[in-house]
């Protein structure tokens, strides 16, 4: 675990992340398969019907086993589309298994926006999201554009009703000792690694 004290946001982003870059193809194949079997018999998603996920890129943890499960129970999947005005926010979009994707400016595969498709943050049961890293007390630390924070800004006015779960996934390398939460954080629900759930 990363004592986080001495690092600014920015030197600590750029630690966590080439710690996940450095991990070898065959630990992150084992890591997604750790990952997979912490949480698809988990009661939280398996109630789930409709789920957000992501598609991996810069050395996250891998869901793909996730979204192939979900996909064969019959849930709803949805991926981030980012929006091209604002050019800070996005939405969820449902795919299909075998859906063709397109990368977007971050190089990330997304598919191609359709609105009829897009569902509403507020209405998903459960958001598995990466992070760069990670506290046990909510904190998260994402890759800076504050996306998944402006898409979910609507939980820090709502008192008794906070859907969707949200859950961070990430590699159990990337937990640090405590995060300093900024006032637009909006804070997890939990996070699964590999090794457990924080």
């Amino acid at each position: 675990m990363i004592d986080a004290s001495d690092l600014t946001r920015s030197q600590l982003r750029r630690t966590l992340r080439q710690q996940r870059r450095n991990l070898p193809a065959m630990a992150q194949r084992r890591a997604a398969l750790a990952l997979y079997r912490q949480l698809a018999q988990h009661p939280l998603f398996r109630r789930a019907r409709h789920v957000a996920l992501y598609l991996a890129n810069d050395g996250e943890i891998d869901p793909h086993l996730l979204i192939a499960a979900a996909h064969a129970h019959g849930k709803q999947v949805y991926l981030p589309v980012l929006k091209s005005w604002p050019r800070t926010s996005m939405v969820f979009q449902r795919i299909d298994a075998h859906e063709k994707l397109a990368r977007n400016r971050f190089g990330i595969p997304e598919p191609r926006r359709d609105s009829k498709r897009q569902r509403k943050v507020w209405a998903l049961d459960l958001i598995l999201l990466p992070l760069v890293g990670f506290d046990s007390h909510g904190g998260r630390l994402g890759m800076g554009g504050g996306f998944y924070d402006r898409s979910l800004s609507y939980r820090a006015r709502r008192k008794n009703w906070h859907k969707p779960t949200l859950l961070g996934l990430a590699h159990d390398c990337q937990q640090v000792d405590r995060l300093s939460m900024a006032s637009w954080d909006i804070p997890l629900d939990g996070t699964v690694t590999d090794q457990g759930w924080y």
